[in-house]
């Protein structure tokens, strides 16, 4: 068990380099677990890159800005020299020009020039994924920094290298990917690294070679307040709902959508919500025109939250077609809503939902033939049985997964790195410094003495 220093309140930075508001793990973490901290009384400001987090009300962003070269309007456009303000904007865009994948390297390079220029503004830095070497940099300054890595990036390295389609495309992802090497290596030297999963645990220690001793594991949360179910709103027969935030083989869309054709010749009327931006010419939408599914299979994006928890209320079954997942977000926020869960025992998925047949329905991962088979024998089967299966899920995420037990663990962490430093940051709190509203602790902050080493 952790040592605590104190009980004072917290000072958190925290870093989230891209933030998607509401499909992709590291926006919908950042959002829970840091409005969650709050609750606990602490002060956390995000420093986020675009797409920026939607954040609770009590939490300040602090923009650090991109060159945004991978926006959704112009995706990667090559900025120009007049763009090109500080020297992390040239790492980015020289990064670029190699066909690397540059945000991770130039955000954890900005955060540390803006983190160095406020200095006893907070108590330690928790990196959402990024692991650029910026972060050495702060520890090399005696920043306490502490990483949460949801699975290893060079596990999608791998499965997108396998399904590669030419030596070419290879050569550019094993480029792009270029990225993951520099990950290992920061992950490796962090004096602390929180993890979501058994299974995440387990693939860190053997892709990045972290020291198994100074890794915890803290799941995910989720707000069954918020995901919770919705009996006045009624069912679509034949829909199916899934969440896909990238469009990527790992996240196995291309074998849903080969299962949803097989099963629309037992059932035609079976039909597919994706909740996620259409990528036009991307992999999924060519699969959609192979499969003349065009009719069958609608995308949803940019829509409130609340509309998303109607979405889950009208769908018969809750697909989570995943070859890896590090935890499973979408997973977990179906079996909330109550809705019947179809997933693949990729990765953690097992761990997160439970027992095939109790919980969940599980199929191998890549296998369409057997996602094709769960989907119709469950569609086939009257409402109060498939109901059954959801209430039982949603019982499990009520007792499992809290963000506030997840918080307090993840405080507990916090405090454990501290000890290691001395302590929070040395200083009195309460005096003058900069800490006012968004930049510091909340009501005034504290003496800026720096950070300890």
């Amino acid at each position: 068990m952790p040592t605590p220093v104190d009980d004072r309140p917290l000072r958190i930075a925290y870093l989230c380099y891209r933030g998607k508001p509401h499909v992709g793990g590291q926006g919908v973490y950042t959002r829970h677990l840091t409005k969650a901290l709050v609750d606990l009384g602490h002060h956390v400001e995000v420093l986020g890159g675009q797409p920026y987090p939607v954040l609770d009300e009590r939490v300040p962003l602090r923009e650090l800005p991109s060159l945004d070269i991978y926006n959704d309007h112009y995706p990667l456009r090559l900025p120009g020299v007049w763009e090109l303000k500080s020297w992390p904007d040239w790492v980015e865009v020289g990064q670029f020009t190699t066909g690397a994948f540059p945000e991770p390297l130039a955000f954890s390079l900005r955060a540390w020039r803006e983190l160095r220029s406020r200095r006893g503004e907070f108590d330690l830095v928790h990196d959402n994924q990024c692991l650029g070497y910026g972060l050495l940099l702060m520890a090399r300054e005696g920043i306490p920094v502490i990483g949460t890595i949801h699975h290893p990036i060079s596990v999608d390295r791998r499965l997108e290298l396998e399904h590669a389609r030419s030596r070419y495309e290879r050569f550019t992802k094993r480029r792009w990917y270029g990225f993951t090497r520099m990950q290992a290596r920061v992950a490796a030297r962090l004096e602390r690294v929180v993890t979501v999963s058994a299974s995440s645990y387990r693939d860190i220690v053997e892709e990045f070679g972290v020291d198994p001793g100074r890794m915890r594991v803290i799941p995910v949360g989720v707000d069954v307040d918020v995901f919770r179910p919705l009996p006045h709103v009624g069912v679509v027969p034949g829909r199916l709902i899934t969440t896909a935030s990238a469009d990527v083989p790992l996240k196995g869309l291309r074998f849903l959508l080969e299962a949803l054709a097989k099963a629309r010749v037992e059932q035609p009327g079976i039909h597919l919500v994706i909740i996620g931006r259409k990528k036009v010419g991307g992999p999924s939408v060519r699969a959609i025109d192979e499969l003349g599914l065009g009719e069958h299979v609608s995308f949803v994006s940019g829509v409130p939250e609340e509309r998303i928890i109607e979405l889950y209320a009208e769908a018969e079954l809750a697909v989570v077609p995943s070859l890896y997942e590090g935890f499973s977000l979408p997973a977990i926020e179906a079996q909330s809503c109550g809705v019947p869960l179809v997933a693949t025992t990729g990765g953690a998925i097992p761990e997160v939902v439970g027992r095939d047949g109790d919980t969940a329905v599980l199929v191998p991962p890549g296998d369409s033939e057997a996602l094709a088979a769960a989907l119709l024998a469950h569609l086939g089967r009257p409402a109060e049985l498939r109901g059954g299966l959801g209430a039982r899920g949603r019982q499990r995420v009520v007792q499992n997964w809290s963000w506030a037990v997840m918080a307090q663990r993840t405080v507990d962490e916090y405090r454990a790195l501290l000890a290691a430093h001395g302590g929070p940051d040395g200083a009195e709190r309460g005096g003058p410094g900069r800490g006012g509203p968004g930049r510091g602790g909340p009501g005034g902050g504290a003496v800026a003495r720096g950070w300890r080493c």
